[in-house]
């Protein structure tokens, strides 16, 4: 109950990096199989974060399409505190999902966002209770699952891959 997921050991990676030595490289698939941009997944994904979502952690949820937070969730990617940076797309997804000066206040501090914080810059769909976490959860899913699959999966493969182009190009694609 303690956190969503704290990602990788950055004091390991740290020390790593200090000596020289290579840090860990991600699986394929980056973090639970979401976070590499090759990988290619078709079905949406909610993240139901409670505690911490830091480094790698914030990384996975950056790369769901909803994220549904306890009031007691943080984001953040602290690597820079430890000499690392935010390898599985964070630096990247981060100042596409909030404002520009406000990625780059987190990105270059370390500066966690609270789940106020973080619905209110519309990186979170929902903030709840811990007790209706998985609940809420699941009626997002519901929802979603109530509409035509191809359509959804449609959709939101138009509207991931039109995150890179002009309006004109994505509208046209």
């Amino acid at each position: 109950e303690r956190a969503f997921s704290a990602g990788s050991d950055l004091k390991a990676d740290a020390e790593l990096a200090g000596r020289g030595e290579q840090t860990r490289h991600l699986p394929f698939g980056g973090f639970g199989g979401l976070t590499d941009p090759r990988f290619k997944l078709r079905k949406p994904v909610i993240a139901a974060v409670h505690g911490y979502a830091l480094g790698g952690g914030f990384e996975l949820a950056l790369a769901c399409d909803i994220i549904i937070a306890t009031e007691q969730a943080q984001f953040g990617l602290p690597e820079p505190k430890v000499g690392l940076v935010a390898g599985g797309g964070g630096m990247h997804r981060l100042p596409r999902q909030i404002p520009l000066k406000t990625a780059m206040g987190m990105l270059l501090t370390g500066r966690y966002l609270s789940a106020y914080e973080a619905y209110r810059l519309g990186m979170v769909n929902e903030v709840v209770s811990f007790t209706e976490l998985l609940a809420t959860a699941e009626r997002w899913a519901q929802e979603i699952i109530q509409c035509a699959p191809l359509s959804v999966m449609g959709t939101r493969q138009a509207a991931m891959t039109g995150l890179d182009l002009p309006l004109e190009a994505a509208i046209n694609n």
